[in-house]
């Protein structure tokens, strides 16, 4: 399902229900009291199983699930499942808070029914952006995108999702000239972009897998330096694997969903610029 700017925008107004599930009860204090803190008119629905999170469902719709990844009678995998189930046609998003989480997306073991994951070695504020840039996203007036696309079609289609939000979309077709104008700023304070969209297939002799290569290895831009995004339509895990081990912050799925694309670009345009923290509980 896509939904369009005018729904983000209703849902930044609404005041959003999120469900935190945690088999325990000091975790689940701790991230429903920073949600609570950080995202404005918020309700939290605590749960410390996946029957009580059943049961809370069917009480009431909410508008995100965060979930550890073990629980006392599952996994966030399977929780995820009980929410797309009692959600019916409502696509809620899934969000596994997890300290092994990066290792469990590189191997690809997280279902299509997981949205995304959520390492919590990145501290308090980054979960709170991260489930705000959910339920009430908000703009980054200026943000940089430097977006690499050989399909005009699809180009146009995907900035126009990005502008609504007040990104702003440098265009390039292929890598090779990409890379030229990341050229122009080596060794500057400013590598002349705030984050990097690629697909993965391109026409050109170089792909999105060289982009990225270049940027990390050549370049020496580490992810919260220049963060990078890759979109492709590959459905194996282990091309996926690849991409997140090299380098990629994030993968964005073909077919683009718009709430999905702004939602990642958005949240990595934070974190990049978020002081480093690495424990959720300082």
């Amino acid at each position: 399902m896509t939904i369009g700017s005018q729904d983000l925008r209703h849902l930044a107004n609404a005041a959003p229900r999120v469900m935190v599930v945690d088999g325990s009860k000091l975790v689940r204090k701790l991230i429903g009291d920073v949600v609570a803190r950080e995202v404005a008119n918020v309700v939290v629905v605590q749960c410390g199983s996946i029957a009580e999170a059943r049961e809370a469902l069917a009480q009431g719709a909410v508008d995100l699930v965060t979930t550890a990844l073990a629980l006392p009678d599952g996994d966030g995998i399977a929780l995820a499942r009980v929410v797309r189930e009692a959600s019916g046609q409502a696509y809620v998003p899934v969000i596994v808070v997890s300290g092994d989480a990066q290792a469990h997306l590189e191997a690809r073991r997280f279902t299509e029914d997981v949205t995304d994951y959520f390492d919590k070695a990145l501290g308090h504020s980054a979960l709170a952006a991260f489930i705000r840039g959910y339920v009430q996203p908000q703009a980054i007036p200026g943000a940089r995108v430097l977006y690499v696309e050989d399909s005009r079609v699809v180009a146009l289609a995907t900035k126009r999702m990005l502008e609504r939000h007040q990104v702003n979309v440098m265009h390039f077709v292929g890598v090779e000239e990409a890379l030229e104008y990341l050229e122009s700023h080596r060794g500057q304070d400013d590598p002349g972009a705030d984050l990097v969209l690629t697909d993965v297939y391109l026409k050109g002799e170089l792909s999105g897998h060289d982009l990225l290569d270049r940027l990390r290895n050549n370049f020496g831009y580490g992810k919260r330096r220049l963060p990078v995004l890759v979109m492709t339509g590959d459905a194996n895990p282990d091309n996926q694997s690849e991409l997140l081990r090299a380098g990629a912050n994030d993968l964005v799925l073909k077919p683009i969903e718009e709430r999905l694309l702004v939602t990642k670009t958005l949240f990595q345009l934070r974190l990049s610029r978020l002081p480093e923290q690495r424990n959720l509980d300082t």
